[in-house]
């Protein structure tokens, strides 16, 4: 008898392929039969009209933190994942050690946007290896996930303060590989690290992974490689036209011999150019034997930015101090007139030169919207553009809205003009998604909790690109964010709908398919706030064969597993993902180097 029979609906399978009528029938966790089912089942699901697709994968998460609180990794559950990978960027919750945890708590405030007051007082963080976190969350997810080991993280167990000092030395290096193996060793997935210069600390130093040298990073990519089921994620500094930093990409995945997965192309209205770059570094791997694949973030930019946390801010040259020193400090810099000015200078040469966030428009303050304030003074100016508060008061732009934030103690939430909705835009997007260079990834969800909506990207995906503008199919979305990631990165039995697979699947209307309205709610420990969203057109999400969305509701069942490397990963070796002659390549262009 089977468990459960999803009757009379539309079968998308995760492989590209066209849509098929088929029942799909599941037993034990797993898809028991697809076709025309006899078989008796205890629960017959009517789903005449709808979809079922995989479950949707996202492989760059900072969930590792809400876990503990929240099995089902809300709100991204509601919009068709079932499968997370976390620990990217170098932010991993393992190993720790008693002198690391305040810091590694700070840190993660800090540059993820995660409320300290939510993190010191949720669930006690009270591992110290990667089995125990692992242990911990076994038998208690409602999804499935698994987690990178992140190089700040790993480096703070081992040089502790010495960490955001400067280089390891050759002993503490091979400390840090030791520690490391010990995690890969205990079902860690791999490395992510980062030099990307928004990544700064709570103490306003960088984060620790951004002062290792090109020797530290490759003696733990080596490492990767003595693990089956592993891979590496890294961060860098975009625009990604220094050689230097190229060839750090292509090294780390030569090296390990593993897929990197690196961050990240951000389409706006006119940014079409900046994932050529991303790409390109593709091509450096491929000629040393690497294969890296460039996150693509298929929203727009849509960004909540407060001065409180200086995230995004702190990325305009001349503005990280400000952006990163004590609260007190910052207020002060924020209401001194001569440093005022200096501040909006530097924003306005950012702006000039087109930088590569200034497309997000974080600098273009009359355009500027105030989504909410503190002081009761400052209510007023809810909802208003900053460019029509100055005009009335009779002031610049940018001192308008700093009279406003330090009236507001740094607590003023703002938002630049989206950009990146423009159905050219929409094109770019699918055109770059098609690259076999890219990925679809990026939704930070768990991160950024105070500015950031990306973990709706699917249901906006389908929204925009397969409903509104018919760029697209859905058969080739779901391939995307299903079967492809899961191959590359060896997510053995997930991102299809084939018998004897996991039952991670979505059942949907694909009429209606989109993204609620992000709004903000105050639901995580200590009444902290986070941007949220619903899903529509999403009825049921099933990991394992149980339903832990129905409705639009979690159900209560946490079927979910934590992914161990090698357990339930397969490894997929960079080498595999070359042609032939590519390899052939390679292998001579390295026999040469070591000649020479």
């Amino acid at each position: 008898m089977l468990d459960l029979i999803l009757r009379g609906g539309h079968v998308i399978d995760g492989t590209g392929r066209p849509r098929f009528r088929a029942d799909v029938g599941i037993r034990n966790g797993r898809i028991a039969a697809i076709g025309t089912i006899d078989e008796p089942a205890r629960e017959v699901l009517d789903i005449e009209g709808q979809v079922v697709t995989p479950g949707f994968i996202d492989v760059h998460t900072h969930l590792d933190a809400q876990l503990l609180w929240d099995p089902y990794a809300t709100p991204s559950c509601l919009h068709g994942f079932t499968t997370i990978i976390a620990g990217n960027c170098g932010f991993g919750i393992t190993p720790l050690v008693d002198s690391s945890r305040s810091y590694i708590q700070g840190m993660l405030s800090r540059v993820e946007g995660m409320q300290l007051s939510a993190i010191e007082q949720g669930p006690a963080w009270d591992w110290s290896s990667t089995r125990d976190y692992l242990d911990r969350l076994e038998g208690k997810l409602g999804i499935n996930a698994g987690f990178l080991i992140g190089h700040s993280t790993l480096r703070r167990a081992v040089m502790g303060e010495d960490a955001t000092r400067g280089h390891a030395d050759p002993k503490q290096v091979e400390q840090m590989v030791d520690l490391y193996r010990d995690c890969l060793s205990e079902g860690g997935l791999g490395l992510s690290t980062s030099w990307a210069h928004t990544h700064n600390d709570h103490a306003g130093s960088k984060v620790p992974s951004r002062y290792a040298s090109d020797d530290e990073i490759m003696a733990l990519c080596a490492a990767t490689q003595e693990f089956p089921g592993t891979f590496i994620e890294a961060g860098g500094q975009p625009p990604y036209v220094d050689d230097a930093q190229i060839q750090r990409f292509a090294k780390m995945s030569a090296v390990a011999n593993r897929p990197l997965n690196l961050g990240v192309i951000v389409f706006t209205d006119d940014s079409h150019d900046d994932a050529l770059p991303n790409l390109a570094i593709a091509d450096h791997a491929r000629k040393i034997g690497g294969a890296t694949f460039a996150q693509t973030i298929v929203t727009g930019s849509n960004y909540w930015l407060s001065f409180g946390t200086g995230f995004i801010f702190d990325g305009i040259p001349g503005w990280e101090h400000a952006m990163t020193c004590p609260r007190e400090e910052r207020l002060a810099i924020l209401r001194d007139p001569a440093k005022r000015e200096a501040l909006r200078k530097a924003a306005a040469d950012y702006d000039q030169h087109d930088a590569y966030l200034a497309r997000t428009n974080i600098a273009k303050w009359p355009e500027m919207r105030i989504v909410s304030t503190v002081a009761p003074e400052n209510r007023k100016y809810d909802g208003q553009l900053v460019g029509d508060i100055a005009a009335a008061e009779g002031k610049a732009p940018f001192d308008a809205l700093m009279d406003i934030v330090c009236a507001d103690d740094l607590g003023t939430v703002v938002l630049p003009r989206p950009s990146g909705y423009a159905e050219d835009t929409w094109k770019e997007r699918i055109k770059t998604m098609r690259d076999p260079r890219a990925i679809v990834a990026g939704s930070d969800a768990g991160a950024h909790l105070d500015f950031l909506a990306q973990f709706n990207q699917t249901s906006t995906l389908i929204e925009y690109a397969v409903r509104k503008h018919q760029l697209v199919t859905l058969e080739e979305v779901v391939h995307h964010v299903t079967d492809r990631v899961a191959r590359l990165f060896g997510l053995r039995g997930r991102g299809r709908v084939e018998t004897s697979w996991q039952a991670d699947l979505i059942v949907m209307d694909p009429e209606r398919i989109a993204s609620g309205p992000v709004h903000m709610r105050a639901d995580l420990p200590a009444g902290a706030s986070r941007t949220y969203a619903e899903a529509e057109g999403i009825s049921h999400v099933f990991v394992n064969g149980q339903a832990i969305v129905s409705k639009g509701k979690t159900t209560g069942a946490l079927p979910g597993q934590v992914l161990r490397s090698g357990r339930d990963t397969d490894t997929v070796t960079a080498q595999s993902l070359l042609t032939p002659a590519e390899s052939t390549q390679a292998t001579q262009g390295t026999q040469a180097t070591q000649t020479t």
